[in-house]
């Protein structure tokens, strides 16, 4: 009884390490890899809105987004903090594309032509065969 709750100990700290490895894997891969590292700076986010907040009492989160993403080519007195919140630059991120486009020809390359033979053979109906022929196989040997 024992032996077997301690199996089931075992089992289920083996799956909740797996499962552990498994998102921690896939977080480092989205994070290393993606733009998702970019969601470490939204405590920046935050914490700039508070800023703006404090001098404009009425400025909405709504608002405060408008005016740090959606306007282009403004730039504030505060050009170098906005430039550090969350999805305003491509820091960190490695993309990388290959396409490879194959010819449909190759010019250089010189094929060989291969010839086929046609053989014809005559096919044997079962009518044609002896009725002894599938039994054969099961007679002993015979010597000469």
């Amino acid at each position: 009884m024992f032996i077997n709750a301690l199996n089931f100990l075992y089992f289920c700290i083996f799956a909740l390490l797996k499962k552990f490895i498994a998102i921690s894997l896939l977080s480092i891969y989205l994070i290393s890899l993606t733009e998702l590292n970019q969601l470490v700076k939204l405590p920046l986010l935050i914490e700039h809105f508070i800023e703006h907040k404090e001098k404009d009492g009425n400025l909405s989160l709504i608002a405060f987004l408008d005016m740090h993403y959606s306007q282009t080519d403004v730039q504030y007195s505060d050009h170098d903090e906005d430039m550090k919140l969350p999805f305003k630059s491509h820091d960190g991120c490695i993309n990388s594309i290959t396409i490879a486009f194959i010819p449909n020809n190759f010019e250089g390359l010189s094929t060989k032509p291969t010839f086929i033979e046609t053989r014809s053979f005559s096919v044997y109906h079962e009518e044609f065969l002896q009725s002894t022929f599938l039994s054969s196989i099961w007679q002993p040997p015979k010597f000469c």
